[in-house]
C-alpha cells in the first residue's frame, strides 16, 4: 500500500475544522514534501516526524513522500499534525493497520524520541470529533481536559508508538473516562454579587432587565460613577450556563496555552482598560476585525 488518509483538525478561532492528512510513497529519490498551506511549524515536523518514526523502533521509508493537509486553502499551523503525518507514513508503508484509521481522528506534538506533547486547542477539536462520531487520540496531558465532552471518546497515548500498538490490536490505549466541572459551582462561588450594591436604583434595575431579557447592555458616564462596578456583578444575576454555552466557553478558552485542566462552569466576564483599541479588543488585522465582528452580529 503506498497511499492513506488520516483524520485530523485544524484551528480556526474556537472553530476546528477537519483535515484528511493524505500520504503518498512514490518510487524515486528520497524526499519528503508537505503540501497544503503549511505554516513554518507544520514545514519543521518533517524532521520531528523523521526520528519519532525511527526512535519508536519503526522503518523511515527510503521513498519519495509527499503529504497532503487538505483542504489546500486552509491555513495549517502548529505541531498538532505530527502524529497524524507520522502514523500515515507508517500506514501508508504498511507497517500501521490503515483500516483502523477510519475510526478515529488525531492530534500531537512529536518530540525527536516519538513521546507526545500536550498541543493548545484539544478541547475545541474533541468537540467537533465527538459530533463527526469518531475516537479522538491525543497526548495524554490534554485528555483529562478533552474527555469533559460527555459525547467525545477520547484516548490518551503517551508516544507515537503506544497509538500504533493499538491500532494494530497489540497494546488498547484506555479510554479517558468523562469528567465534568459541578454545575453548581456556579452559585457557591465567591463571585461579586449584586446584592452589595447601595444605591444606584435604575442602574440596577437596568442591569435586571438586561439579564432577563439578554439584551445587550452600553453604560456610559464620567469616571467613579460605578460602571465597571456594576458590570463586574452582571454574572451574578445570569443563569447557569447551559450544556451548549458551557462547551463553547471551555472550547474558547482551550485555545490559550496556559488552559490546561482547569474547567469552571462560571460565566465569562472580562475587564478591558478603558484605553484598548478596537485592534485589542477583536484581534489585529482589517479581515480578523471584519471576521469577528460579522460574528458577533450573528450570535
Amino acid at each position: 500500500m503506498t497511499f492513506s488518509l488520516v483524520h485530523s483538525r485544524a484551528l480556526s478561532g474556537m472553530d476546528a475544522p477537519p483535515v484528511e492528512v493524505e500520504t503518498h510513497l512514490a518510487n524515486g529519490l528520497p524526499a519528503f514534501n508537505i503540501v497544503g498551506l503549511p505554516d513554518t511549524e507544520v514545514k519543521e515536523s518533517r524532521d520531528r516526524v523523521r526520528a519519532a518514526i525511527v526512535q519508536s523502533g519503526f522503518d523511515f521509508p527510503a521513498k519519495k513522500i509527499t503529504v497532503n493537509l487538505a483542504p489546500a486553502d486552509l491555513p495549517k499551523e502548529s505541531g498538532r499534525f505530527d502524529l497524524p503525518i507520522a502514523l500515515g507514513i507508517l500506514a501508508a508503508s504498511g507497517q500501521v493497520d490503515a483500516a483502523k484509521l477510519t475510526d478515529y481522528e488525531f492530534a500531537g506534538e512529536l518530540a525527536l524520541s516519538g513521546l507526545l506533547r500536550p498541543i493548545r486547542g484539544a478541547l475545541a477539536m474533541a468537540w467537533q470529533a465527538g459530533r463527526a462520531q469518531r475516537g479522538f487520540i491525543l497526548p495524554t496531558a490534554n485528555a483529562t481536559q478533552a474527555a469533559a465532552i460527555a459525547e467525545a471518546e477520547v484516548y490518551g497515548a503517551d508516544s507515537l508508538g503506544a497509538v500504533a500498538a493499538h491500532l494494530n490490536g497489540v497494546t488498547a490505549l484506555p479510554r479517558t473516562p468523562h469528567q465534568t466541572a459541578d454545575k453548581t459551582e456556579h452559585a457557591d462561588a465567591a463571585l461579586p454579587d449584586l446584592k452589595d450594591v447601595k444605591g444606584q436604583h435604575t442602574a440596577r434595575l437596568v442591569l435586571e432587565l438586561a439579564a432577563a431579557g439578554g439584551h445587550s447592555l452600553l453604560m456610559m458616564g464620567p469616571p467613579g460613577t460605578g460602571k465597571s462596578m456594576l458590570a463586574q456583578r452582571l454574572p451574578s444575576i445570569l443563569p447557569p450556563l447551559t450544556d451548549e454555552e458551557r462547551m463553547e466557553v471551555w472550547a474558547l478558552r482551550s485555545l490559550l496555552p496556559q488552559y490546561m485542566n482547569n474547567l469552571s462552569s462560571h460565566r465569562p466576564f472580562r475587564a478591558p482598560h478603558h484605553s484598548a483599541s478596537s485592534v485589542a479588543l477583536i484581534g489585529g488585522g482589517h479581515c480578523d476585525i471584519q471576521n469577528n465582528l460579522t460574528q458577533i452580529r450573528n450570535r
